[in-house]
């Protein structure tokens, strides 16, 4: 995504992930991290507005499971995904992950 339509600072990260949508589910990786989005790295094709439950796996080995829609996709690196409904407890969580970076 680019930074002029973040409304949330990103945080750098390097987490094992895995992401799933109507058709089956995929590994990845996620790079960055923000309250209202995430970077996940995948090679699997995407279509911009597809809903995606994604869980990335924490350095405590908890796994955090967010919702979302692809913002942006680029073929081959990964796509940009826009966090939906977070509940008072995954915001809590995804603060946590953004200040410890895992």
């Amino acid at each position: 995504m680019r930074d002029e339509r973040r409304r949330n600072q990103r945080k750098k990260v390097l987490l094992e992930a895995r992401w799933e949508s109507l058709s089956s589910r995929h590994e990845a990786r996620v790079d960055d991290v923000s309250l209202s989005g995430c970077f996940v790295n995948t090679y699997w094709p995407v279509a911009v507005g597809e809903q995606i439950e994604l869980k990335i796996l924490r350095r405590s080995g908890e796994w955090l499971s967010v919702n979302g829609y692809v913002a942006t996709y680029q073929h081959g690196v990964g796509f940009g995904l826009a966090f939906t409904e977070l509940s008072a407890a995954t915001k809590r969580a995804v603060e946590d992950l953004i200040a410890t970076g895992g």
